[in-house]
């Protein structure tokens, strides 16, 4: 069974390079993004961890924490942060899981449950282990997208991605290309009175298209 939106993400204990932690308490109350990768010491990756390292403050105003996965060690993950701080200039501070077993890998269904790692193993025999989780506070899946190993993943975007979810908590929703300070969308079974009552003004484009400030 696929993970969907908004089901409870798995709850499980594993080794990272930063030491042992079970997920949900890792979470506790921030959002978190669990993003992972088929293999320690690849290139694209090691472009994706650097630009996850440099947006450290940009998560940290979110109440947001990050986790990478990888189907290495955890002595593997050490070594390949010199790498990502070197690429990067900017310190890897967040924690890297060693899926070596593919637990994780399954649970969050990028592998189906008969994959194992054969010896002399290469990228391509972990390909699917390319997504991006975004998780609310309330351990419940937000969002996920997955990328193909010769795509670098726009990490601007997934930013982007998490301040409409953090702005949908306020009971409105965000158009296409939505940036913050932006007009977000009443959704339509806001009536119009309780509209004006909540927001304020808004402008109808169409009865079931309404904008307004987005509120603070």
């Amino acid at each position: 069974m696929s993970l969907r939106i908004n089901d409870t993400v798995p709850n499980f204990t594993a080794e990272t390079d930063q030491g042992t932690i079970t997920f949900h308490d890792w979470i506790g109350d921030s959002w978190a993004i669990l993003f992972s990768h088929p293999k320690d010491f690849t290139p694209v990756c090691t472009t994706e961890f650097s630009a996850v390292a440099q947006l450290a403050e940009e998560w940290a105003k979110r109440n947001t924490k990050v986790i990478g996965v990888s189907v290495d060690g955890v002595e593997d993950h050490k070594k390949w942060k010199n790498d990502i701080e070197s690429y990067g200039g900017a310190k890897a501070g967040f924690p890297i899981i060693a899926d070596e077993g593919l637990d994780v890998s399954k649970q969050f269904d990028m592998l189906p449950a008969e994959a194992y790692l054969p010896d002399g193993r290469t990228p391509a025999d972990s390909a699917t282990v390319r997504s991006v989780f975004i998780i609310g506070p309330d351990k419940q899946l937000k969002l996920s997208m997955t990328y193909p190993m010769t795509v670098g993943r726009n990490f601007a975007e997934i930013l982007r991605a998490l301040d409409g979810l953090q702005m949908s908590t306020k009971g409105v929703a965000t158009p296409a290309n939505w940036e913050l300070g932006q007009d977000v969308i009443i959704p339509p079974s806001v009536s119009n009175e309780d509209a004006t009552a909540k927001f304020g003004e808004f402008e109808t484009i169409f009865p079931y298209l309404r904008k307004t400030k987005a509120p603070s």
